[in-house]
């Protein structure tokens, strides 16, 4: 019998189809073997599963009902009065509406106002808001501040800027910071009554945001009351 080198040598071709043969086998047995190790590694999967799943069974069933219970109610009334502290720590006046909407609300001798802004949000609407009590010449007492929706509400108390010595406001010139007061800052025409404050809070909630911002509503509804002395 010749050697397998020379009988490879004399018919090449049956050689080579031997040869791809036992590739093939080989391959297709590798691949089997992968399927079976898939298989076995997602039946001990499943069945760890069902094992965790069956142990939380049997915690439940061993769970007192009545302390569940118990606990379930101390949760409820734990979040009731969060709640509650929630509702007390942000009246629900703060929070901004679905309206444009302006109050000012003057002391009796006009020297203090509580004002009240609720319009669109916008990225130019605190330094539009600062600017325009510069140009009054009111300062910031208190300030709070609501976000809804998009909506924002800035309750202000503010006080007359008393910059002449005198003890009253200085109506028109340097507005102190830089820029010009407007004439009707200084209160001497409005009676105290903080008209000149709603007009310039109308005048900044009407005026176009920047480019980005939502269109803001144009429905706008204003107060003006002045307390009692």
């Amino acid at each position: 019998m010749l050697p397998p080198f020379f009988m490879g040598s004399i018919w090449p071709a049956t050689a080579g189809a031997a040869g791809s043969e036992e590739d093939e086998a080989a391959a297709a047995a590798a691949a089997h073997d992968r399927a079976l190790a898939a298989s076995r590694n997602h039946r001990e999967a499943e069945k760890r599963r069902r094992e965790r799943i069956k142990s939380h069974l049997d915690r439940l069933r061993n769970i007192d009902k009545a302390s569940l219970l118990a606990k379930a109610v101390e949760r409820v009334r734990d979040l009731k009065q969060r709640a509650a502290g929630v509702g007390e720590a942000a009246p629900a006046h703060l929070f901004p509406t679905e309206h444009d909407e302006i109050v000012v609300l003057a002391s009796g001798s006009g020297a203090v106002f509580e004002a009240s802004v609720c319009c669109d949000d916008r990225s130019d609407l605190l330094p539009d808001l600062i600017e325009t009590l510069r140009a009054l010449r009111l300062r910031t007492l208190r300030s709070e501040m609501a976000t809804l929706g998009g909506r924002v509400r800035n309750v202000l108390v503010l006080a007359r800027d008393v910059v002449d010595g005198g003890g009253g406001a200085v109506a028109g010139g340097d507005d102190g910071y830089g820029g010009r007061a407007a004439d009707s800052a200084g209160g001497a025409t409005d009676g105290g009554g903080g008209d000149f404050l709603k007009e310039a809070l109308r005048a900044l909630v009407e005026r176009p945001g920047a480019a980005g911002d939502r269109p803001k509503r144009r429905r706008v509804s204003d107060m003006n009351m002045q307390a009692a002395a």
